[in-house]
C-alpha cells in the first residue's frame, strides 16, 4: 500500500509522467482491444448457434476446441504460426515487420496500430485531463471499452451488451459513490433512461411510420450509457452531434461511394464520438449551440 501511495505521490508531483504511463498503459490496453474486437462477434456468433442448436433439440458439441478472449493463443490467420512475445509489442512489431507476418509474409491489416495508438491517445488524454483521480482511472476504461465497441459495430453492425451494459452499471456506480465529480446519481439515472428511450422512442416511430427498423437495440444501450457517465444533460448535444455527422457520411457514402441504401449505416461509432466531444467539450459546444440559436 505504501508503494501504491508513493507512485500516486509521484504522479501528482509529475503531470508528463503520469500522462507518459497512462500512454503506455493505453497501448498495451489497445493490444488486448485488437483481440476483443477480432474474437468478441466470433463467440457470439458460436454463442447464437449453441443456443439454436438447443431450441431445435440438437446434441451441442462439447469436442469442439475452446474459443474465448485468452484460448487459443493468437496467430496469423494466414499461415496460422503463433505471435511470439517480442512481434506482439504494440506499434513497434508492426512497424519493425513492416506490417507483415515474419513467417509468411500475409499483410498485417493497419487496424492493429491504429487502435493501440487510439486507445493510448486516449488514455493519455484523459490522464491529461482529470489529472491522478479516481475519476481518471474511470475514463480510461469509459475509452477503452467506447472504442471496442465503436469499432465492433463498424465492422459488424452488432453492439455487444457484453460492453454497452457493463458501461451503463460503471457509470451509474461512479455516480453513486461520488467518484463522477460532474454527474450526480439523479442525473446519471435520468441520463441512462433518457437515453434509452430517446432512441428506442425514435426507433418505434420510424417502425411505425415506414414497416422498417432504422436502428438496433444496442444503439439504445449505447446512448444509455453515455447518459449514465455524462448525465441527462448531455444527451441532446450527443444526439446532435451524431446524428449530424451520422446523416453527412451517409449521405456522403450514398453519392460518391454509392453505398447501397438498403445495407445499414452503424451509428455506434457515431454516438461513441459524440460522446468523447460531449466528455472534453461539452460546455463549450453547448454554450455555442445556446449562443447561436439566442
Amino acid at each position: 500500500m505504501a508503494g501504491f501511495d508513493a507512485l500516486a505521490e509521484a504522479f501528482r508531483q509529475s503531470l508528463p509522467l503520469w500522462v507518459g504511463f497512462a500512454l503506455v498503459l493505453g497501448l498495451l490496453v489497445g493490444s488486448f482491444l485488437n483481440v476483443v474486437i477480432h474474437r468478441l462477434p466470433i463467440m457470439m456468433e458460436q454463442g447464437w448457434r449453441r443456443d439454436c442448436q438447443e431450441l431445435l433439440g440438437h446434441t451441442a458439441d462439447t469436442a469442439a476446441a475452446p474459443y474465448n478472449l485468452v484460448t487459443p493463443r493468437s496467430a496469423c490467420p494466414a499461415c496460422q504460426t503463433p505471435i511470439k512475445s517480442w512481434q506482439n509489442i504494440p506499434l513497434l512489431s508492426w512497424l519493425w515487420l513492416r506490417g507483415r507476418c515474419a513467417a509468411c509474409g500475409h499483410p498485417i491489416s493497419v487496424q492493429y496500430p491504429l487502435i493501440e495508438l487510439s486507445s493510448g491517445l486516449l488514455t493519455a488524454l484523459a490522464a491529461w485531463q482529470f489529472g491522478v483521480t479516481g475519476f481518471a482511472l474511470g475514463i480510461f476504461v469509459f475509452g477503452w471499452m467506447l472504442l471496442a465497441a465503436a469499432v465492433i459495430d463498424l465492422k459488424t453492425t452488432f453492439l455487444p451488451d457484453v460492453l454497452t451494459l457493463p458501461l451503463m452499471w460503471l457509470g451509474l456506480l461512479l455516480a453513486a459513490f461520488g467518484f463522477n465529480p460532474a454527474v450526480p446519481l439523479h442525473d446519471a439515472v435520468l441520463g441512462a433512461a433518457g437515453g434509452y428511450l430517446a432512441l428506442w422512442s425514435v426507433y418505434w416511430l420510424f417502425k411505425l411510420a415506414t414497416g422498417k427498423e432504422g436502428m438496433g437495440y444496442g444503439d439504445f444501450k449505447l446512448l444509455a450509457a453515455l447518459g449514465a457517465w455524462l448525465g441527462w444533460q448531455s444527451l441532446a448535444l450527443i444526439l446532435l452531434l451524431s446524428a449530424g455527422v451520422g446523416a453527412v457520411i451517409g449521405v456522403g457514402m450514398i453519392l460518391f461511394l454509392r453505398h447501397d441504401r438498403r445495407i445499414p449505416i452503424p451509428f455506434g461509432p457515431y454516438l461513441a464520438g459524440a460522446g468523447f466531444l460531449a466528455l472534453y467539450l461539452g460546455q463549450p459546444l453547448t454554450a455555442q449551440f445556446l449562443g447561436l440559436a439566442g
